[in-house]
Order: structure tokens, then sequence, then C-alpha cells
């Protein structure tokens, strides 16, 4: 076990982030703590009037290979890992004229930010710290003897903790701090490692999995509040979305807006701004209204009114920028969170009537069509696969019934299969003229999602006051086959004209036999959309 106080009498930085280096160098200075620097973190302190050692006066060697070898040498790491109590390694010691480091400060090469500006190549792998990480592991190694110190957020606690202590860092700090540097050098490499295995050929099961990310938010608690809970970023160019959003007001994201948030942005992101306004609104992960149109204030009342009940208090995401008709309509009941591309001056003025509403400006759309890995935790492991990338306008649509869906029919389909990808299977989707009229989420028996589908729509025609259903005429959508024709029947006794589905069921020809007797189209795409 660490011994309990580490004082420390010689400190190692080497920085390329030099926020607040001066002002904690010279705190360290004045309590007569030898300084060593490299390179640029070198000359920093030497221009500040800070009394500094360059670590070539240590090694007897200058930097050399633009920087690529500075700290690789036994005057450096005999320091950082020799055991104060172990007798050998203090003969080690004096026998080499090595002197122990007490404190090591280091923050790497700016790889994960040369990685979000989409960096070269030869940019990127001369961003690759190599010193820095291996410095960091001596130090953290030998944490029982030394403290490092990766983050410039810690120099306050650092500084008032050597105060207090008289020159010293408790071992539980130590312990910390150590921990803190191993997180660091794994998530930095784990960037490296992905970033490399995106240029080589894709592998979809490679031997190791590396995962990181940088603590974004500290969240009050995850889906229920004796859950702890956090939200880390990502390294690379990102996905447009809630990791990339600013919040331009409104309580802070809890673990269950953030999900949800995500999961309607990239819903909404399924219809091209340039062709339509789409809007989605969004419940516990699910659509409860989607709906397209030739302005976004008409997209959000199609929306709402498929089930404006579920809607209270839900997400709405947007595919353009939202602007003053559409924010003076989502105002009007309460909503948890809105997110956008941008956002006009006036809307954002609405908006800030009221003040617990969330506002999410993203910069821009994600790509549905755009590769990437998500990743669930099991007991014991990791489940990684591709994004469901696959979109309905790409797929070869097979008409497997007598009759052929009409043209409106077929855009009706292609938007109820776009929203089908984004709801919990099993899911059955009714869409109408662009905008979805009953949504059926996360049933276990298909048969039920379709008649849970069919009776919102029901419900929907009585909030209207219209005689039928608005299933009558709707298209329907499966995210996969039917296994059974009770499913279609059950939409078909709704009012439906037109399905589609994946198909590959061992009872698709009972299926079809079912639909040709029911009078509807039916088109198979080939893909399912399973959501769990």
């Amino acid at each position: 076990m660490p011994h309990d106080l580490a004082r420390v009498t010689r400190a190692l930085l080497s920085v390329s982030d030099k926020t607040g280096l001066v002002d904690f160098a010279r705190a360290l200075a004045a309590r007569g703590v030898e300084l060593v620097s490299t390179g640029g973190t070198h000359r920093a302190l030497s221009e500040a009037g800070l009394p500094v050692v360059e670590v070539a006066e240590l090694t007897g060697y200058p930097e050399m290979m633009d920087g690529r070898v500075k700290t690789l040498h036994p005057a450096v790491h005999g320091g950082l890992l020799a055991v104060r109590e172990d007798p050998a390694h203090q003969a080690a010691l004096a026998a080499h004229g090595i002197r122990p480091i007490d404190l090591l400060v280091v923050n790497l090469y700016p790889f994960e930010a040369a990685l979000a500006r989409d960096a070269g190549y030869h940019d990127l792998v001369e961003n690759i710290d190599v010193g820095g990480p291996a410095m960091i592991r001596a130090a953290a190694k030998n944490h029982a003897d030394v403290a490092v110190v990766v983050d410039v957020a810690d120099y306050p606690a650092i500084l008032s903790e050597i105060e207090a202590g008289e020159g010293g860092l408790s071992a539980a700090t130590r312990r910390r701090l150590a921990g803190k540097a191993f997180a660091r050098t794994a998530s930095y490499d784990a960037a490296i490692a992905n970033w490399l295995a995106g240029e080589a050929a894709p592998d979809a099961a490679p031997a190791f999995r590396a995962i990181g990310g940088t603590l974004a938010q500290t969240l009050r608690y995850g889906e229920n509040p004796h859950q702890a809970a956090a939200f880390y970023r990502s390294p690379g160019p990102g996905r447009p979305g809630v990791a990339s959003a600013r919040q331009l007001q409104g309580k802070e994201l809890s673990y269950n807006n953030l999900n949800d948030t995500d999961a309607a942005y990239e819903c909404v992101a399924e219809f091209d701004p340039g062709r339509t306004a789409a809007v989605a609104i969004i419940k516990h992960a699910n659509p409860c209204g989607v709906a397209e149109g030739p302005h976004l204030a008409e997209a959000y009342a199609r929306a709402l009114a498929c089930d404006p009940t579920s809607a209270f208090g839900g997400i709405v995401a947007l595919n353009r920028p939202l602007d003053a008709e559409a924010a003076r309509q989502i105002v009007e009941i309460f909503t948890e969170v809105i997110i956008a591309p941008d956002a006009s001056e006036e809307a954002i003025a609405i908006v800030a009537a009221k003040r617990n509403l969330r506002l999410l400006l993203a910069g821009g759309l994600p790509d549905p069509r755009a590769p990437g890995e998500t990743v669930r935790t099991l007991a014991g492991g990791l489940l990684v696969q591709g994004r469901d990338a696959a979109n309905v306008d790409d797929m070869a649509l097979q008409v497997v019934t007598r009759r052929a869906p009409t043209e409106q029919e077929y855009a009706d389909l292609r938007f109820a299969f776009r929203v089908a990808k984004h709801v919990k299977s099993n899911a059955i989707v009714y869409a109408r003229d662009g905008a979805t009229v009953g949504i059926g989420a996360g049933q276990m028996s298909r048969v039920d999602s379709s008649r849970i589908a069919a009776w919102k729509a029901a419900e929907g025609a009585e909030r209207l006051g219209r005689p039928e259903s608005l299933a009558k005429g709707a298209a329907v959508a499966s995210d996969a086959f039917f296994p059974f024709a009770d499913g279609l029947i059950a939409a078909a006794e709704a009012g439906a004209t037109a399905v589609i589905q994946p198909g590959g069921s061992m009872r698709d020809a009972e299926v079809i036999a079912a639909a040709d007797a029911a009078g509807l189209a039916m088109v198979f795409t080939g893909h399912r959309h399973f959501r769990h």
C-alpha cells in the first residue's frame, strides 16, 4: 500500500494545452518545487521568468526527430518508476545519477481535436503522442510515490492539497489521479485505434474492441433516481445530434431526455429537409407522431394530431431550422425538449418564454445512411453492431399481391416504413398523406401492435369528430414479417389499403392470400428494422 503522504519536491511538466500552466507552475515554484519541462512548455515557463530545467539537460540528448524523441530515457522513466522504499531501486538511481520525480503533469498531443476537425492522415499520425502516454503510465503505476496530473481542471485542487498537506499529496489523491490517468490514456488510445480501424478494411469483429469517451455531463441520475449516470462524448468528427448540440436554454438534460432526444433526432433525420419539412414527436424513445408538410408548423400540427395525449411532455425534433410559426405552436403544450439544426432569433425568443423548455441546436442533421456502430452492455460484456443504415428509398420493393399500390399508396408505404425503423419492436405504423395516424410499439405479439395502432387511429377519428377511423385508406408498415395472417387481417379490418413488410416468413403465402382476399396491395422490402 502507498504511504499516506508523498512530498512534492520535483515536478516534470510537459503539456500541449497550456491553460493555467504558468500560474500552476509559479505556485509550485513558490513552494520550492524544482521544475523540469520539455520543448514548448519549457519556453512558456522560461518566458514567464520561472526557473526551469529542460529535459535535455537530464537526458544529455536534445529533442530529435521533430520532437518524437525527448522523454524516452532512463533519466526520466527511472525518476518516475523508482520505488522510494526499495533499496535496489535507490542504489540504481545513485549509480546512474538519476533523481526522483514526485509530480508529473502531462496532457497529450491533441489527437482527438485533430480527428474532430477531420484532419488529414499525416496530421493525425503526427498528433499521436508516444512519450506522453509512456510517462503517464509510468507515473500512474508508481502512484505509491508519484502523483500524475492529466487534466488542467485538477490544478486548483492539487495546489490546495499541497498547501494544506505541507507540501505533499495523500495516498488517496495519488490513487485517484492514477485511475484518472489510466482512463485518459485508454480513451486516447481508443480514439487512435478506432480511427486506424476505420482507415483499414473494416472488420466487423476485431480481436480487441476499444471504446472511449470524454465526460460531457454528470447527470443527476439515470433512468430512475437510484441510478447514477453520466454522458460521455465520443472522439472524432461526430454525428450531429445531442452530443454536438448547443443548449440555449432550459433545465439540465436528464438521462431520459438525452436518450429520447437522440431517438427523436435520428427519426426526423430520415426525412430530407431539401424535399420536405418534417417533425417527429417522441415519448419514451418511441415516436408518437411523425409528419411531413410544406413547412414546419403544418408538419408539427399533423404529427401532434396522431397522439396528442402521448405527445404531452415529449421531445420534438425538426429537420429544418426552427421558425417562429412552428415555435408558437410547440410551446402551446408542455414539451421537454426541442431539437433542430438551427433556429431563427424570433423562434429563440418565443421559446425563451418557457424557461424550463430545453432548446438544442445541433448544427446539422445526422446522415441516416452513414455507417457507424451501436454498443450495448451485457453482464460481463458488450454487444456491438453496425448502425441500421438501411433506407427504404434504396430498397427494391417487390409487389407480391394481385393489386399493386397506387402512387399515393407507394408514398405512404415508404413514409410508414421510414418511421417503423425508429419504433420499438414489434412495430406497426399506419400512415396517410405523409403523416402517422396510428402507431403500435414494443409489444410481444405483432398482432397486438396491429390492434394498438388501429385503436390509436380510431381514437384520432373520435377526437376529430370523424365517422371513420383514420386508418381507413391508410398504408401500414411492419418492421418485420407477419408470422401469421392475423396481424395483417387486423390491419385490413381497421381499413388499411396497402401494406409494406420485409417478407421472409414461412407463412408468406398465407399472408399474401389474406391480403389478396382483403383487396390489399402489399410489397416486400427484403429488409427488416428490428429495434430493441
